[in-house]
């Protein structure tokens, strides 16, 4: 059989699976003037990314990989999660950001097509051996996973992948996203983040998982220790010294920012972590609107 054929037997079988996955339990609140297929293009430098995996433990900056089974993922209010799966890391999180930013030059309920080669080399790693087994691990646990994520606007129950083939002698691989994950991308739902930085962080998890929630906030709000490391999945039980690794990180942060001119200041007072960033141009012409919002709003004095 000749390697078109091969492969167009695999897109016969993802198309398939996307079908079968429609019977599943997955319901997303219609937005208005928003496309139910197509992703939000961004720039090759950057990543696209759910707030909701910015804003929560779902990919965790702990490195166990315990088991959970449905369990409540603490997230910023008023979203809630839960999770069935193997638990994910930030090292799961490069996988999945790689599939969503290859995913964008089509609509996402079309199978990607790639291979371990193009996704290992998206994420700067070279491909040996050792990395292909990685790149497999995070591919099956994100297949394998369930989660159901709700806020006061949508819901969402399924996979973050929904199916995976590989062609051994091709080396291809056919993935299937979820048609639904496109509500994650709704405007104000997602975040772009500079890959450059977050890679430069690499091995450094808990500043990968700051990085993503900073960037996500166009003006951070002060919040506690607690709150923030419950949210980054921290499981350090002691109190001293995860204040010490929550230290280090946004040490670790603010260097990787501030080479690349993008001023980051933080203080940790009282048990509450205080954070001064540098808004993006988008974040900049949210923070106009809302404060000519704002002053619409108010009522003039007589």
């Amino acid at each position: 059989m000749s390697a078109a054929a091969k492969l167009a037997r695999l897109m016969e079988k993802a198309e398939l699976q996307s079908a079968l996955k429609e019977t599943e339990k997955s319901q997303l609140e219609p937005q208005q003037g928003y496309s139910s297929a197509l992703m939000p293009d961004w720039a090759v430098d950057d990543r696209g990314v759910p707030n909701i995996a910015l804003r929560s433990a779902l990919f965790s900056s702990s490195r166990t990989g315990k088991y959970l089974e449905r369990a409540e993922i603490y997230a910023q209010n008023p979203t809630r999660v839960h999770y069935t799966g193997k638990r994910l890391s930030q090292t799961d999180h490069d996988v999945w950001i790689t599939l969503l930013h290859l995913s964008r030059d089509n609509k996402i309920d079309q199978p990607l097509i790639t291979s371990a080669y193009a996704l290992l080399k998206q994420q700067n790693k070279t491909d040996t051996g050792a990395n292909r087994a990685t790149l497999y691990k995070c591919l099956d646990k994100l297949k394998a996973s369930a989660v159901e994520i709700t806020d006061s606007r949508y819901s969402y129950t399924g996979s973050l992948i929904d199916s995976i083939y590989k062609d051994i002698p091709s080396r291809e691989l056919v993935v299937c996203l979820n048609s639904k994950l496109i509500r994650l991308f709704g405007p104000g739902k997602y975040t772009k983040v500079d890959w450059s930085i977050r890679r430069s962080l690499t091995n450094k998890p808990l500043a990968q998982w700051l990085y993503g929630y900073y960037c996500s906030h166009a003006e951070p709000i002060p919040v506690s220790v607690e709150t923030l490391l419950k949210m980054a999945g921290s499981e350090d039980s002691s109190d001293s010294s995860a204040e010490k690794n929550l230290q280090r990180a946004l040490k670790s942060l603010k260097l990787a920012l501030d080479e690349n001119s993008q001023p980051f200041s933080f203080q940790i007072l009282n048990g509450i972590v205080h954070v001064q960033k540098t808004p993006t141009d988008s974040q900049r012409r949210h923070l106009r609107k809302k404060s000519k919002a704002s002053s619409t709003r108010a009522i003039p004095l007589h």
